[in-house]
C-alpha cells in the first residue's frame, strides 16, 4: 500500500523494556508516549528499534536508534532531537557479557599474558533451537587462541586459561581483543560479540569482571536519512535516594506554611519555591511536591495553599488557572495519581464503544470524504449536509454517553478529589464574591476536572491507559471533536 504500521521497541543493554502502541497506516506516525525506566546504574545502551507490523509473518525491522551512556549523560538537559535511524542486520546484533581475569605477573622472563576466560551470559541465540554454539577466540600480537566450543547454550561456562608470551616493547600499543562465535559445522561461525583491552592498562592493574560484548565496528555506507528519522526526548536523572529521616528537614520546611499558616506567605519555602521554578521544570517539581504531601496526608491542604496564592494574584477572573503555574500543575498532577482508577470507571466503557463502532463522523466541510458514504448508508453517497448530520447525531449520542457517566458517578470520585474542590469553590467564591461572578466559582473546577482531566483522556486514550493501541485515524477524529 506504500505505508508501514510502525512501532517502537526501546531497549536497555538488550533487554526489552517498553513498547509502543501501532500506527496503522503512516509513514509519519504520532506516538506522543512516555515512559520512566529505573535503570541499573552500569548500563551502558539505550537504543530503540522501529519496526512495521505484520499481521502475518515476522514483522520487519525498519531502523534503529541507539545512545550510550556516555552520549546520554553529555547532555544534561537531554536529548531532544530528530535522529535518523541506523540500519539493523539481525545477523550483527549482539548481546550479553563475558567474564575474564586478565593479568601480566611482574616475575618471570617473558612476560606472560594469562587471559583466563570464565564464562558468558545472555548471548544471542543465532541458531533455529534459540541457543548457540558458542567459543571464545582470544587475539593478541599477532597470535590467536581459541577455547572449546560449549554446545546449545546461551550461558556457556569455559574456564579456561589461554596464555600469550610477550617480547619486550610489545605492552605499548597492543590490543588483546577477545571474540565471542558461534560454531557452525555447516557454513561459516556466526558473530556474537567482542571486547578489547589495551595491554598497558593490564600490566599496571590486573583487571577481572563482567564485560559487555560490543559488536565489530561498522563498516557499512552511512544510510543517514535513507531509512527516516526518530524524535525523541531522553533525559537521564540520577538519583541517590537515603533513608527516610535524612529528608525530615526538608519535608518540615515544605509542611510548615500548611501546618502553622500563620507565617508571612511570601517569605515560606513554598512560596520561594514557587517563585524560582522555571517554566520547563514546573512539571517536575509539581509532581514531586504532590508525592511529598501525599506521602504526608497533606495533599488537599497543599493546593489549598496554592490555588489561594494564585487568586491572590488574579484581578480577571476570565483568566483564573489558565497559565501553566506550579498550583494548576500541582492540581493536574494530584487529579492522575488520585483519580486514574475513577477516569477509568468513568470512561471506559464509551471510549470501547466508539473504538469497536469505528463510524465516520465529521463535521467540517473541507475534510469530508463523501466517497464514504457508501459505508454509511445503503442509498448511496450522501450529501454535506446529511453527513452533518449523521455526524451530530453521533456526536451527541456519543458525548451525552460521557457527561451522563461523569454526572453519575459523583458517589465514585475520590473524597480527596472531592474535599479539593470543595475548598477550591469557597476559595474562589471569596476572592470574586460579586453576583456578576457567580458561575466563576464552577468555572475554575470544570477548567480542571474537564480541561485538564476528562478531555485529555478522551483525547489520547493511550497516554492515560485507557487503551492499548492508538486509535487509528478515523476513531481518532471522533475523539478529537468530542474532546473539543
Amino acid at each position: 500500500s506504500g505505508s508501514s504500521d510502525p512501532y517502537c521497541v526501546v531497549k536497555v543493554d538488550n533487554e526489552v523494556v517498553a513498547r509502543t502502541a501501532t500506527v496503522w497506516k503512516s509513514l509519519n506516525p504520532f506516538w506522543g508516549e512516555e515512559y520512566t525506566l529505573r535503570l541499573p546504574r552500569g548500563f551502558h545502551s539505550l537504543t530503540i528499534y522501529v519496526l512495521d507490523e505484520d499481521t502475518i509473518g515476522q514483522d520487519d525491522v525498519i531502523g534503529k536508534v541507539s545512545l550510550s551512556h556516555q552520549q546520554i549523560l553529555a547532555e544534561p538537559r537531554g536529548v531532544d532531537s530528530w535522529l535518523s535511524l541506523a540500519p539493523v542486520n539481525p545477523d550483527e546484533e549482539v548481546q550479553g557479557e563475558i567474564h575474564l581475569e586478565l593479568c601480566v605477573p611482574e616475575q618471570g622472563h617473558p612476560r606472560v599474558l594469562r587471559c583466563h576466560l570464565i564464562e558468558a551470559r545472555d548471548l544471542a541465540p543465532r541458531d533455529p533451537s534459540g541457543t548457540s554454539d558458542p567459543f571464545a577466540r582470544v587475539s593478541c600480537c599477532g597470535h590467536t587462541l581459541e577455547t572449546a566450543v560449549i554446545k546449545k547454550t546461551r550461558f556457556p561456562r569455559w574456564d579456561e586459561v589461554l596464555e600469550f608470551e610477550l617480547r619486550e616493547g610489545e605492552l605499548g600499543e597492543a590490543v588483546l581483543s577477545v571474540e565471542v562465535w558461534d560454531w557452525d559445522m555447516v557454513g561459516k561461525n556466526d558473530f556474537l560479540g567482542q571486547v578489547e583491552f589495551h595491554l598497558d592498562t593490564i600490566s599496571r592493574d590486573p583487571t577481572k569482571g563482567w564485560f559487555q560484548l560490543l559488536p565489530f565496528p561498522s563498516t557499512t555506507e552511512d544510510h543517514r536519512g535513507q531509512l527516516g528519522a526518530l524524535r525523541l526526548t531522553v533525559r537521564l536523572v540520577e538519583d541517590t535516594v537515603l533513608p527516610p529521616h535524612y529528608y525530615q528537614p526538608l519535608i518540615q520546611l515544605l509542611t510548615k506554611p500548611i501546618i502553622c499558616p500563620d507565617k508571612p506567605p511570601d517569605s515560606t519555602a513554598l512560596a520561594i519555591l514557587e517563585e524560582v521554578t522555571s517554566g520547563e521544570s514546573r512539571q517536575d517539581v509539581a509532581t514531586k511536591l504532590v508525592k511529598i504531601f501525599l506521602g504526608q496526608g497533606r495533599a488537599v491542604p497543599l493546593l489549598d495553599y496554592l490555588t489561594t496564592r494564585e487568586l491572590a494574584r488574579t484581578t480577571d477572573p476570565n483568566t483564573l488557572f489558565r497559565s501553566n503555574s506550579l498550583a494548576s500543575k500541582s492540581v493536574e498532577q494530584f487529579m492522575k495519581m488520585v483519580g486514574l482508577p475513577y477516569l477509568h470507571e468513568v470512561l471506559k466503557p464509551v471510549l470501547n464503544r466508539i473504538f469497536e463502532e469505528k463510524k465516520y463522523v465529521e463535521l467540517d466541510p473541507g475534510k469530508m470524504e463523501l466517497s464514504r458514504g457508501r459505508r454509511i448508508s445503503f442509498k448511496g453517497s450522501l450529501s454535506e449536509a446529511q453527513v452533518q448530520e449523521s455526524s451530530l447525531e453521533l456526536l451527541k449520542g456519543y458525548l451525552g454517553d460521557i457527561v451522563d457517566a461523569i454526572v453519575g458517578s459523583v458517589e465514585k470520585c475520590p473524597l480527596p478529589m472531592r474535599v479539593a474542590f470543595q475548598r477550591l469553590r469557597r476559595r474562589v467564591q471569596e476572592r470574586f464574591p460579586l453576583a456578576q461572578h457567580e458561575e466563576v466559582r464552577y468555572f475554575s473546577i470544570s477548567g480542571f476536572l474537564f480541561l485538564r482531566f476528562f478531555a485529555p483522556a478522551v483525547l489520547s486514550p493511550k497516554l492515560f491507559g485507557l487503551r492499548e493501541q492508538h486509535a487509528d485515524p478515523r476513531t481518532g477524529r471522533t475523539l478529537l471533536l468530542l474532546a473539543k
